[in-house]
C-alpha cells in the first residue's frame, strides 16, 4: 500500500536508485539531505536539482556543527582521502563516527512530524566491510528502536541492504534511471578522481553491467 515515507538522500548513486525505487512503489515520498561537512558537499546540489526535477519535496539540513565532536574522518577533516576499493584497510578513515546513527534518528523525528511510516536509506552489501553502520546487525537493531522511540512506529528500511551495488545499477538501469544525474566520488571536484573507493566501486559496477558511466573522470 502507497505510504508517507522519508527517503534519506544523499545525491549519490544509491540513495537516487532508493528514491526512486520509493517513488515507482507508489509512496508519498518527501527527500532528506544533511551537510555534515563532507568534502562532496557537490552532492547535495545533485540531490537538490533531481528532486526539483521529480518534483519531490527536499530539504537540506546543516548539521556541520557536530564535526566539532566527530572528527577524525578524511570525507570531514584535513586527511587526503584514500585510493583504492573499499575492501582495502585504508578505506577505513573514511568512517564518519556514528555518521549514519545521527542521520537516521533526525530523518525518523522528521518522519514522525509529517506522520510517515518509514525511513528509507542506501545502505549496501559493498559497504558492509568498512562501515559498522551500514551492516543488517546495525540496520535491523536501528529499526527495532526507531519502532519503540516515539508514540508513533517508524520502521527503517534499506532496500538494497544486502545487495552489490552492481545489483543495484542493474535495478536502477531496468527502471530507466539517468545516472548522469547522481555523484559519487569523495573528492568534490568538477570531475570525479577515479581513484577512491567510492569512484572504483561505482566504476566497477558500470563495467560489470556492461554499459558506460555518464560521469567525466580524471582518468
Amino acid at each position: 500500500m502507497p505510504q508517507k515515507v522519508v527517503v534519506i538522500y544523499s545525491g549519490g548513486m544509491d540513495s537516487y536508485t532508493v528514491l526512486n525505487k520509493a517513488l515507482t512503489e507508489g509512496h508519498e515520498v518527501y527527500a532528506l539531505s544533511f551537510d555534515y561537512g563532507q568534502r562532496h558537499v557537490k552532492e547535495l546540489k545533485v540531490a537538490a536539482d533531481v528532486c526539483e526535477r521529480l518534483n519531490v519535496p527536499h530539504k537540506v539540513v546543516d548539521i556541520s556543527a557536530i564535526n566539532q565532536l566527530i572528527g577524525g574522518s578524511s570525507l570531514t577533516d584535513d586527511i587526503d582521502v584514500p585510493e583504492g576499493h573499499y575492501e582495502e584497510e585504508s578505506m577505513k578513515s573514511t568512517v564518519v563516527p556514528n555518521r549514519n546513527m545521527i542521520l537516521l534518528s533526525l530523518a525518523v523525528g522528521y518522519a514522525v512530524s509529517l506522520k510517515a511510516s518509514k525511513v528509507y536509506y542506501g545502505a549496501h552489501s559493498g559497504d558492509h566491510a568498512i562501515y559498522p553502520d551500514c551492516r543488517p546487525e546495525f540496520v535491523k537493531k536501528m529499526s527495532d528502536v526507531c519502532r519503540i522511540a516515539n508514540y508513533e512506529e517508524v520502521e527503517i528500511v534499506s532496500p538494497y541492504l544486502n545487495n552489490s551495488k552492481i545489483e543495484i545499477l542493474t535495478d536502477g538501469l531496468k527502471m530507466g534511471l539517468d545516472y548522469s544525474q547522481t555523484w559519487t566520488c569523495y573528492n568534490g571536484r568538477e570531475k570525479a578522481c577515479g581513484k577512491c573507493g567510492a569512484c572504483q566501486e561505482r566504476l566497477e559496477a558500470f563495467s560489470l553491467n556492461n554499459t558506460s558511466d555518464p560521469l567525466s573522470y580524471e582518468v
